[in-house]
């Protein structure tokens, strides 16, 4: 029995367990021992419930990282291949030392000129030499068109037969142009009468394109079109006179790619 006269201290007896804050009593509901598994699942990290929940996540694929190697090696090697091939063609290009032929016009000579009525009729005859610079190199000229003209008015134009050039060799050529009645705009036959009576000579100018291969052994260079030009060929013929001849001496030509 209870002493009544005993003061309340308000603490539990000593042994007694806790009291549990919910109301409940604490010998029903004691906490579990350290180290014991947790009575109840772990929920899910908050990441993987959005990628569970999201319709447009698709997981890594071990195919696409197979993939992306063999893309990366695909076009690392073809980058080494290109490195590779352009310094093969730089080399050789130092050795080769490839080099565009020299054109020279010897002499050209008109015949039967003829200048009535905006009309031109005549005959020019060429003369050239192609020289091929290259000490390790052969020349193959496919074809080579031919054109006179005064001023930018073209007069007459041929071609040449194709020809082979041995290295540092020199091949004379010719070429043969005519014209009969041919219209010239007034300002260029103006033009050719006024140098034909005050200088007692016309001004031609010769141009040519040439399609050339060059090769060095089993070593084949893509065909280049080779341009020519030669200006100012002046042809001594006067107002008197229908026929003339080159003045001056041999004239080396312009020529480009």
């Amino acid at each position: 029995m209870n002493d009544p006269n005993r003061p309340v201290t308000g603490y539990p007896a000593a042994g007694a367990p806790p009291p549990n804050p919910n109301g409940y009593g604490g010998a029903a509901h004691q906490q579990p021992p350290i180290g014991t598994a947790y009575p109840y699942a772990a929920p899910p990290p908050a990441s993987a419930v959005y990628y569970q929940n999201n319709p447009y996540y698709q997981p890594n694929n071990p195919y696409d990282a197979q993939r992306n190697t063999f893309l990366r090696r695909v076009i690392g090697m073809a980058i080494a291949a290109m490195v590779i091939a352009g310094t093969f063609v730089f080399i050789l290009w130092l050795i080769l030392r490839p080099r565009i032929p020299e054109f020279r016009v010897d002499s050209l000579s008109v015949s039967n000129l003829n200048l009535t009525n905006s009309l031109i009729s005549g005959k020019w005859d060429l003369r050239f030499t192609v020289r091929n610079p290259n000490k390790k190199m052969t020349l193959y000229y496919d074809d080579v068109a031919a054109a006179v003209f005064y001023d930018d008015v073209s007069l007459s134009d041929t071609t040449v037969p194709p020809f082979f050039q041995e290295k540092r060799a020199e091949t004379a050529r010719q070429a043969s142009f005519a014209t009969a009645g041919a219209y010239v705009n007034n300002r260029a036959f103006d033009q050719m009468n006024k140098e034909r009576s005050q200088k007692g000579a016309i001004g031609f100018n010769v141009r040519m394109v040439a399609r050339v291969r060059f090769r060095a052994g089993a070593w084949r260079a893509r065909r280049r079109f080779v341009r020519v030009y030669c200006k100012d060929l002046s042809v001594g013929v006067g107002s008197n006179n229908s026929s003339g001849t080159l003045l001056g001496g041999a004239r080396q030509c312009r020529v480009g790619l």
